[in-house]
């Protein structure tokens, strides 16, 4: 009897080698192979699949010729995700969910399959890891009984597909991805051969059948999503869902999105009855602000079309050590090193001797240069020990030689300002071109960090 084949595959991008390696040559990830049994896919057997030899029944068509009619979206009642997912949900798209454990992704769809079944569509959930009255349990909590709404619990790629070939439905959840097994695949369930066949086939009947599938993926402990890389290339739209254990809000950021842009942002917070969005983040964000505490500034930032005043506190303290500490909670460490070293430069701060932490409250994460002007202010703050003006928004990008850059969408950040009731902005002078001020509020232009820091400190 023939000894069976067997290949080793990397977990984490799916290279394949006759042989164990200690490291991948392609991802350069260590111990991450894994032993599978090299046996080929047959897929005749599963509806929605044609073997090798099936006739393609797309034929060659000139591009001019195409329809570029607009597909029409399916709009939810959440507002958030709407906004993320750039108007809505397209018929016959691949979206792929991916969030740490408990952070809320079934809540979430659960309760955005509820929404959609108000609209006369026929949604199926399909969970790999809870029982059908286990999900009926967290639906009572969540208000979230329909008609429209079917629960599958399956996990064989075979009884997945004939479910949907019976139901039709306008809408279905997979939880998770990671749970579903290809029956011709020898591989465990979650591995990169698993993974890559049931993502295939998957992508196969959204397009085919126009049926709107969402995935949800397992994380690594690095916060990526599990299983080969290859499945983000395969989707048309990844989804993290991000947040803080000890926090209750959300974040929804879009990597990916083959329908709309990916700077934006959803914001939840989550509640005994769910997930609820949040309307006006600035307002939420500030709601617990401390006033005439050094340290503390309040900067504005842009996420895609929405302005939001998010709150910087920063903490620089004398160190005991030969090398002082640097840490930052959503905001870019290299970032911090580089404005720290601008104001040692340019301004004469002397911070070799000092710790420095940095935190943006709320636990939302800040990535434009916009906000490099707050975390200077904050800093020389604390180090100075001087409050800064409690009625204050401070934006701007920091060059390495002092100056203070021009940012986008300048107005949108001051009338959003100006709708919290703050006082004053300071921002830097080239960005005071092409727009007027709103009543009600000063601007004060600035050209180098020291002329913002001798505003914001001034007494």
């Amino acid at each position: 009897m023939a000894k069976p084949k067997t290949k080793f595959v990397c977990q984490e991008c799916g290279f394949e080698s006759p042989k164990w390696l200690g490291k991948c040559p392609s991802c350069e990830q260590w111990n991450s192979f894994v032993e599978e049994a090299d046996t080929p896919v047959k897929t005749q057997g599963i509806a929605g699949f044609g073997g090798m030899s099936a006739v393609s029944q797309e034929k060659p068509v000139s591009i001019t010729q195409v329809d570029s009619a607009s597909e029409p979206r399916i709009l939810t009642d959440n507002a958030e995700l709407n906004r993320v997912l750039g108007g809505g949900i397209v018929p016959g798209s691949l979206l792929l969910v991916g969030g740490d454990p408990g952070i809320g992704k079934s809540t979430l769809l659960l309760q955005v399959s509820h929404s959609l079944t108000g609209k006369g569509l026929k949604v199926l959930y399909i969970s790999g890891e809870e029982s059908t009255r286990q999900t009926k349990l967290r639906a009572d909590r969540l208000g979230a009984l329909s008609d429209q709404l079917f629960v599958l619990c399956e996990t064989n790629l075979e009884h997945i597909s004939e479910a949907i070939d019976r139901l039709q439905p306008d809408f279905v959840v997979i939880d998770s991805i990671q749970t579903v097994y290809h029956p011709a695949v020898t591989s465990a369930p979650g591995s990169v051969s698993q993974v890559r066949e049931c993502t295939t086939h998957f992508m196969r009947i959204a397009k085919s059948k126009g049926i709107a599938v969402v995935l949800v993926g397992h994380v690594t402990k690095e916060g990526a999503i599990a299983g080969p890389r290859l499945l983000e290339h395969m989707v048309d739209c990844v989804l993290y869902f991000e947040g803080e254990r000890h926090h209750t809000y959300r974040l929804l950021r879009a990597v990916k999105n083959r329908f709309g842009s990916t700077n934006e942002i959803g914001i939840f917070e989550m509640r005994e009855s769910g997930l609820v969005e949040v309307g006006n983040p600035s307002e939420l964000f500030l709601s617990e602000r401390p006033k005439g505490v050094s340290g503390s500034t309040v900067v504005a930032s842009v996420e895609g079309t929405r302005p939001m005043l998010v709150e910087l506190q920063a903490l620089v303290t004398p160190t005991n050590f030969p090398s002082p500490r640097r840490m930052s909670t959503g905001f870019d460490y290299n970032r911090l090193s580089l404005i720290m070293a601008v104001l040692e430069k340019r301004i004469g701060l002397f911070l070799q001797n000092q710790d420095a932490y940095l935190n943006v409250a709320g636990g939302v994460r800040l990535d434009e240069p916009a906000v490099d002007l707050g975390v200077a202010v904050s800093i020389a703050s604390s180090f100075k020990d001087r409050p800064t003006r409690p009625d204050d928004v401070v934006f701007g990008e920091i060059g390495l030689t002092g100056e203070v850059r021009g940012v986008s969408r300048v107005d949108q950040r001051v009338r959003e300002a100006q709708k919290l009731g703050f006082k004053r902005v300071i921002l830097p002078e080239s960005s005071l071109k092409g727009w007027t001020p709103p009543q009600g509020i000063q601007v004060v232009g600035i050209h180098t960090v020291a002329e913002a820091l001798a505003a914001a400190l001034d007494d």
